[in-house]
């Protein structure tokens, strides 16, 4: 097999996607997470809170596959409401060092009109080497 299928203990089972694979190379490709825990719950319905929690789910992937949060070198961020984003810049900034501290990897951010699960604000993709 040219990869392995990276699945963080405790989750509930991925339908129809994975979570996280990592290649031969161990480059680490982490699916799109949302603001919902590991029993696929949305705990926030705020474009923060889903944020933070994305964000986490995401370190929790890199772990799992044996890695930390300063080998992540990319993310990809799908927000549905640009204006909320750029009005709570303090709140992300705060959130986002309180996860991924001072490590800035190179990021793109796309506005879409909605995302697959209804109540998601935000879906962030990783790329990560190990």
């Amino acid at each position: 097999m040219a990869h392995d299928v990276i699945q963080p203990d405790g989750w509930a089972k991925a339908k129809g996607y994975a979570n996280g694979i990592r290649a031969k190379d161990n480059t680490l490709y982490v699916g799109g997470q949302i603001g919902w825990t590991a029993e696929q719950v949305f705990e926030s319905h705020d474009f923060i809170g889903q944020m933070e929690q994305a964000l986490n789910n995401i370190v929790a992937v890199v772990e799992k596959a044996g890695g930390q949060a300063t080998d992540i070198v990319r993310l990809t961020w799908y927000v549905t409401d640009k204006r909320e984003y750029l009005n709570r810049q303090a709140e992300v900034g705060a959130v986002y060092r309180k996860v991924l501290g001072r490590h800035f990897p190179a990021m793109t951010m796309v506005v879409v009109a909605g995302l697959i699960e209804d109540e998601a604000l935000v879906e962030i993709e990783a790329t990560a080497v190990l």
